[in-house]
C-alpha cells in the first residue's frame, strides 16, 4: 500500500501556489455546464491576467496565473457561478459521467447531492474519483475509485477496484456512498488516496465479486455515434479553452459537457462543425491535436525547465495523425497523463524529442 502524504489538490477554498501564481480548480460533476458560465469564467480569468481556462483530465476546470492571495472580488464572482455549493466538500465532488444520457445525468445529480450532504465524506481525498457510465462506457476506462455501470433502467453494478456488486438503480447512490465511507474507515491513514492502493482483503470490497470492466475507447473529436440530435465532440487543443472558442460555442449551443479527454460534447454541433473548426476547435478525429496532450510545464510550473506547451504546440503541425496518443510532461510526476495507452515524453528540449517518442522519427 502506498503512503503519499496529504494530497494538495487545489480548489477555490484552497488554491495551489504555482510558479505562475495561484491555481484554482472548479469541480463540474458530470461535466454539464452552461456556455454562459464558461464565458463568465473566462472573463474573470482575463480580468486577473489569465487568458485561458484549462480543461482537466477529470472533466473539471482550472484557472491559473491568478493573484496570490486571491482577490476578494474574484472569490465572490467565482462563488456566484454556483460551482461551489459546499466549501467543506469542494475538493471531493469529482464525478465523471457518460454524456448525453438523461438517466446518468440524474444519477450524477443525486450522487453529488449525497456527497455534499454527508459530513463524513468531506474527508475524502481530492484525488478520489467517482464515475457513472453506460455498460462498457468510455468513462469506465478512467482511473475511478468507485463507479456505477448501468445495466438497464432498473439495475446496474457498483464497482470498486477490481470488484463489483449488482444493485437496483434506486440503491446505486447509497451503495456508492457506502463504499466511499468504507474507504475512509479502513484505509491505513490519510496518505492513502485511492481504492486501488488498498489490499484485496479490505472491507471496502466486502460482498463484492471479481469483475473486469470492458470500456470503450475515449471519445474522439467528431460525430457522436447513434445520437439523433447530431451531437459533436470537439477537442480543445492542449485543453486550453480561449474566449474565441467560447464565443463560437455560445453561438451554437446553450450548454456543453466537459469530458475527461479535454474535449466538449456539443448538442446539435454537427451542423456547426465548420464554424467551430474555424474558431480553432478540433472537430475531426484525424487532427494531430486529437492525439496530443501536455502538462503545463515551464515557466508556469517550478518543477521543470521544459516548455511543454510550447513544444507540444509546435509538434502538432508536424505530428502524424495516426499512432498512439502522446502526452508531454516536464517531470516524472507526469501530471495529467491519460488513463489509456499513450506514449509519454518526459522533459523534452526540442520538438524532435516529441516526434521521436511518438514514432515519427526513425
Amino acid at each position: 500500500m502506498r503512503h503519499l502524504g496529504l494530497d494538495s489538490c487545489p480548489g477555490l477554498v484552497r488554491p495551489f501556489p504555482a510558479a505562475d501564481g495561484a491555481l484554482v480548480r472548479l469541480r463540474v460533476p458530470g461535466g454539464r455546464i452552461p456556455l454562459g458560465t464558461l464565458s463568465d469564467l473566462l472573463a474573470m480569468a482575463a480580468d486577473h491576467g489569465a487568458p485561458v481556462l484549462q480543461l482537466t483530465s477529470r472533466g473539471n476546470l482550472q484557472l491559473r496565473a491568478l493573484p496570490d492571495p486571491l482577490p476578494t472580488d474574484l472569490v465572490t464572482r467565482l462563488e456566484a457561478t454556483g460551482l461551489l455549493p459546499s466549501a467543506t466538500h469542494e475538493l471531493v465532488r469529482n464525478i465523471i459521467a457518460t454524456p448525453l444520457d438523461g438517466q446518468i445525468a440524474s444519477l450524477v445529480g443525486e450522487l453529488d447531492d449525497a456527497l455534499v450532504a454527508d459530513p463524513e465524506l468531506g474527508a475524502l481525498p481530492g484525488r478520489f474519483l467517482f464515475a457513472v457510465g453506460n455498460a462498457g462506457g468510455a468513462v469506465l476506462g478512467e482511473a475511478w475509485d468507485a463507479a456505477y455501470e448501468v445495466i438497464d433502467d432498473h439495475c446496474g453494478r457498483v464497482l470498486a477496484g477490481r470488484y463489483a456488486v449488482e444493485v437496483a438503480r434506486r440503491d446505486a447512490v447509497a451503495e456508492l456512498v457506502h463504499r466511499a465511507r468504507l474507504f475512509l474507515q479502513h484505509r491505513d491513514d490519510a496518505g492513502v488516496w485511492n481504492v486501488r492502493d488498498l489490499p484485496d482483503r479490505s472491507p471496502v470490497f466486502d460482498g463484492m465479486s471479481p469483475y473486469a470492466v470492458s470500456p470503450a475507447p475515449p471519445l474522439r473529436p467528431g460525430v457522436v455515434d447513434d445520437d439523433p440530435d447530431g451531437a459533436l465532440v470537439v477537442g480543445v487543443p492542449l485543453g486550453m479553452l480561449r474566449s474565441t472558442h467560447a464565443a463560437a460555442l455560445a453561438a451554437v449551443a446553450d450548454e456543453v459537457t466537459l469530458t475527461p479527454w479535454r474535449s466538449l460534447v456539443v448538442p446539435g454541433g454537427v451542423t456547426h462543425a465548420t464554424t467551430l473548426a474555424a474558431a480553432g476547435l478540433v472537430t475531426t478525429p484525424d487532427s494531430p491535436w486529437a492525439r496530443l496532450s501536455a502538462c503545463v510545464g515551464a515557466p508556469s510550473c517550478g518543477r521543470t525547465s521544459s516548455p511543454t506547451l510550447e513544444l507540444a504546440g509546435a509538434a502538432a503541425s508536424v505530428l502524424p495523425v495516426d499512432g498512439a496518443r502522446v502526452h508531454v510532461v516536464g517531470c516524472e510526476r507526469r501530471c495529467g497523463h491519460p488513463a489509456t495507452d499513450h506514449a509519454t515524453v518526459v522533459a523534452p528540449t526540442t520538438v524532435d524529442d516529441i516526434l521521436t517518442a511518438a514514432g515519427a522519427r526513425p
